[in-house]
């Protein structure tokens, strides 16, 4: 499986985006058990901004009835594995830098939303210590994801500034994926330091990339490579991690427009695109009995010519079961 994994990144390179922004799958996120929900929420609020990406959220299930889901099948998993299995829904919105111009503001980020269901698997071989993750996500991108009622919404009750141009965002068009993220732990000092490498792939009409990079993790935490879990009532971990990664490039419908439906007003064109996009995730969990409780703060390289970095903070409430 590895040697698969590897041999796809290396033949894909040349023709591959971070359009997808939540992440719920990596380990130093981890639940203990197999039956949890999970809510997370982003906005560019903590990171003291208002365009780009600037909200989402996501909403998972974890519960081992899903390995009767028909998507469930198509997912990779590892050999003689400890596997978990779930589903999530999945919604963001991007606006421009000004979000009170009624007029297409040419040279920047267009309007855009999207909504995504999601089947995913992740399995675990205590062993060799690596987790593989797979997730295909259907939805739509365009105004039926409803990311401009909710953001004027949300404005409305917080007295923020009115979004004027939502009728130049990206058209309907279906968002289909998948995903595979692969990870290995390189060293760990049992509650004081971790070391993980983290790759993926992610291709389809949302959004194509590999992703490489790694995640140091220090405090007191249960190894989420271990042969077995802690019991939800033995369960007490306090840590924090940082996470540098780099995006190789391919396509981003909420930037270049749907695959399906190129009559989109506005998107930026290919050749506007930053390839090579760094991102780094900075971020604090306190997970006590069957609680999960994590901060994070998320930075953004240009992802297009003339475009701006970004920084978003967003925060992750759990219960396990």
């Amino acid at each position: 499986m590895r040697k698969f994994i590897s041999g796809l990144l290396l033949f894909l390179y040349p023709f591959l985006s971070p359009a997808q922004r939540i992440d719920n799958l990596v380990s130093f996120r981890n639940i203990s058990g197999d039956k949890y929900v999970r809510l997370h929420y982003d906005n560019d609020f903590w990171g003291k901004s208002d365009y780009y990406y600037t909200q989402g959220y996501n909403l998972e299930v974890v519960q081992p009835a899903f390995k009767n889901n028909p998507l469930s099948h198509t997912l990779l998993k590892l050999k003689n594995s400890r596997v978990k299995y779930g589903i999530a829904l999945e919604h963001y919105g991007f606006t421009p830098t000004i979000i009170a111009s009624s007029s297409i503001l040419f040279n920047d980020r267009p309007y855009a939303g999207v909504i995504m269901l999601k089947s995913f698997s992740i399995s675990v071989d205590t062993i060799h210590r690596t987790r593989l993750s797979s997730v295909i996500s259907t939805g739509m991108i365009g105004p039926v994801a409803f990311a401009g009622p909710m953001q004027k919404k949300i404005h409305t009750w917080t007295g923020d500034a009115e979004p004027m141009g939502w009728q130049f965002q990206i058209k309907n068009d279906a968002a289909i994926n998948y995903e595979v993220n692969f990870e290995k732990q390189l060293f760990n000092i049992p509650n004081i330091i971790s070391l993980n490498t983290n790759s993926q792939i992610r291709l389809g009409t949302l959004s194509d990339k590999i992703q490489a990079g790694a995640t140091l993790t220090l405090g007191k935490f249960d190894s989420p490579f271990a042969a077995t879990e802690k019991e939800t009532k033995q369960n007490f971990q306090l840590y924090l991690y940082v996470q540098p990664l780099i995006n190789f490039v391919g396509y981003d419908a909420t930037m270049q427009g749907g695959i399906f439906n190129r009559d989109s007003p506005y998107t930026i064109k290919s050749s506007q695109i930053n390839r090579l996009v760094y991102q780094n995730s900075l971020g604090a969990v306190v997970n006590f009995r069957n609680i999960y409780l994590e901060f994070n703060h998320v930075f953004l390289s240009k992802e297009f010519k003339e475009g701006k970095t970004h920084q978003w903070g967003g925060l992750r409430i759990g219960v396990a079961f």
